[in-house]
C-alpha cells in the first residue's frame, strides 16, 4: 500500500454523486475525533489529468475543511485500482436481504388476513359483517383487529391496552 502524504484540500476535486451523500452529523463526529487524536485513517484519491480527484474519504475531507485544515492526509492510488466502495444500499446482499424482508412482511399479513377472515366466518356466519371486519380494516390499517378476534399482544403495553379496551382488570 502506498505511504500517506499531505494534499492540499482545495486541490481535491469531490464529484457531485459522492457530495450528495454527505451526512453532517457524521462530518461533525470525525472532526471531533480529528480535534482529540487527529487524522488516523488517510483519504484516496486519484489523478485526473492536473487534478485530484476523491475516490474515498469524503467525511474525513469534509471534516478537515470544516476544523479549517490546509491540508490532509491521503493515499494516491492508480485509476484502475479507483473505483469507490458501493453504498451499503448499493450492494446486491443488501438488496436481496430487503426483497426478502419486504417478501416475508407480506406474507404475513396476507396470513394474518386470511386468519382473521376464517375467525370472522366462524363466528359470523349468519350474521353481516358488522364495522370491524376484514374488510374494515383493509380499509383502515389503525384500525383494530381486537374486536373481530382477540388479536395475542405483541409487547406489555399492548397487552395492557387491550385489556382496557374489553374492561378487564390487569
Amino acid at each position: 500500500m502506498p505511504k500517506p502524504e499531505s494534499f492540499p484540500i482545495e486541490t481535491i476535486f469531490v464529484p457531485t454523486k459522492q457530495k450528495k451523500a454527505i451526512k453532517p452529523e457524521i462530518v461533525a463526529e470525525i472532526a471531533e475525533s480529528m480535534l482529540d487524536i487527529g487524522q488516523q485513517t488517510p483519504i484516496s484519491v486519484r489523478l485526473d489529468g492536473d487534478r485530484l480527484v476523491l475516490v474515498e474519504g469524503l467525511h474525513r475531507l469534509e471534516a478537515c475543511k470544516a476544523l479549517g485544515e490546509a491540508t490532509i492526509l491521503g493515499v494516491l492510488v492508480p485509476a484502475e485500482l479507483a473505483q469507490p466502495k458501493p453504498l451499503l444500499a448499493e450492494r446486491p446482499e443488501v438488496e436481496a436481504e430487503r426483497l426478502k424482508m419486504a417478501r416475508l412482511k407480506q406474507l404475513r399479513l396476507e396470513k394474518e388476513a386470511a386468519e382473521a377472515a376464517t375467525a370472522a366466518s366462524r363466528g359470523n356466519a349468519t350474521h353481516a359483517p358488522r364495522a370491524g371486519s376484514a374488510k374494515g380494516l383493509r380499509d383502515n390499517p389503525k384500525a383494530s383487529p381486537v374486536r373481530m378476534v382477540k388479536a395475542k399482544p405483541k409487547s406489555l403495553s399492548d397487552w395492557i391496552t387491550q385489556q382496557k379496551g374489553s374492561g378487564s382488570r390487569y
